[in-house]
C-alpha cells in the first residue's frame, strides 16, 4: 500500500441556490491530473449527467454550468487519504470533509445524493444523525458493470429530480 497522504486536490462546486449535492468518494487518478471531478475518459457521470438535463458537457464550462442550471453541487467525501489505486476498495486512512458544517453553509441544500457504496457508507458512519434526504446513486465508473449506462441514467433520472 502507499502510504502516502493524498489530499483532496479540488474545491467542492456549490452554488447558493443548490438543492441536491452529489457526493462521491475521492477522486481518481485520471481526475487529479485533469483536475477536475470524474475526468477519467470512461466514467460514465457526465454522460449520465448530460442524457438526464440534455445539456451539453464537451468541456469544464459547460459541465459546471449544467450543475448550476440543475442547481446541482459536486463534491467528494474523503478530505484525505492514501491508496494504491482508483478503486474506492484501495482507499485507506480516509479522513472525511466536515458535511455537516459543509451543509449548515449551504441551507438551499435538501438532498444528498452518493455516487457509490462508499461515499454512502462514510456519510452514514459520521453523518447519518443529520436530518437530509438521502439517495443512492449506481457508481458512474465503467468498472461497476452490474447496471448499463442506460439503466444508470433511469436511476440518476429518477433520484434527482
Amino acid at each position: 500500500m502507499n502510504h502516502e497522504v493524498l489530499e483532496h486536490p479540488f474545491k467542492p462546486i456549490v452554488f447558493k441556490d443548490t438543492e441536491v449535492l452529489i457526493l462521491g468518494s475521492f477522486p481518481s487518478i485520471r481526475s487529479f491530473e485533469n483536475n477536475f471531478y470524474y475526468a477519467h475518459p470512461r466514467n460514465q457521470f457526465w454522460k449520465i449527467l448530460e442524457a438526464v438535463t440534455t445539456y451539453p458537457v464537451n468541456n469544464r464550462d459547460q459541465k459546471i454550468w449544467l450543475l448550476k442550471e440543475c442547481k446541482f453541487g459536486l463534491w467528494d467525501m474523503i478530505k484525505n487519504c492514501s491508496r494504491d489505486n482508483s478503486l474506492d476498495s484501495s482507499l485507506e486512512d480516509e479522513k472525511v470533509n466536515d458535511l455537516a458544517a459543509f451543509l449548515e453553509a449551504h441551507p438551499s441544500i435538501r438532498k444528498v445524493a452518493f455516487t457509490g457504496k462508499k461515499s454512502q457508507a462514510l456519510f452514514e458512519t459520521h453523518f447519518g444523525y443529520l436530518d437530509i434526504e438521502r439517495v443512492y446513486l449506481p457508481s458512474p465508473s465503467a468498472a461497476y458493470a452490474k447496471m448499463n449506462i442506460d439503466e444508470k441514467t433511469e436511476r440518476y433520472k429518477k433520484e434527482l429530480s
